[in-house]
């Protein structure tokens, strides 16, 4: 399924983050009501993503009619790994199409659009450019965007558990 859409318990946080420069949309749930949490996935068709074992006994889960998954390991990488192997995501879904922070599609921005907000050397060496429309952080494609394509590329490569 392309269309994968998460909520992400806060006890593997950096998967939504993760999950978004992959293009799949991902709520982060910073709560302490695990009911909630569970509401919000069913009532959206979310996966949840999660290291609380408590919440893979509900009868929901169990059952099949909320699909959860179990995080074995709390090294994000591995926790990346895993997800992406279990559910067969394609790290190159949609790059780089949601904020990272709020999860909102980014749109795309011209240059004189920009001019201002982002600082003088990339003004002058970048020419394509995205915004998010909910917190306005404005993102191109230098050595961080670079540096996450190697990662996002990697995170399939890695074992299941490292040696």
């Amino acid at each position: 399924m392309e269309g994968w859409k998460f909520i992400v318990d806060h006890n593997v946080g950096k998967l939504a983050k993760w999950l978004r420069m992959m293009g799949y949309d991902s709520l982060f749930f910073n709560g302490s009501d695990d009911s909630s949490m569970v509401r919000t996935a069913l009532k959206e068709g979310r996966v949840i993503l999660t290291r609380d074992t408590q919440i893979m006994k509900r009868g929901l889960v169990t059952s099949g009619r909320l699909k959860a998954v179990l995080i074995g390991s709390d090294r994000p990488r591995l926790q990346m790994s895993q997800v992406i192997r279990e559910l067969k995501l394609d790290c190159q879904f949609k790059p780089f199409s949601l904020c990272l922070e709020c999860n909102q599609p980014l749109l795309k921005r011209s240059k004189a659009e920009v001019e201002g907000w982002v600082p003088p050397y990339v003004f002058q060496t970048q020419e394509q450019y995205v915004e998010c429309p909910a917190c306005h952080r404005i993102y191109w494609k230098g050595t961080h965007w670079q540096a996450m394509t190697r990662k996002l590329e990697q995170f399939g490569e890695y074992p299941e558990e490292e040696t």
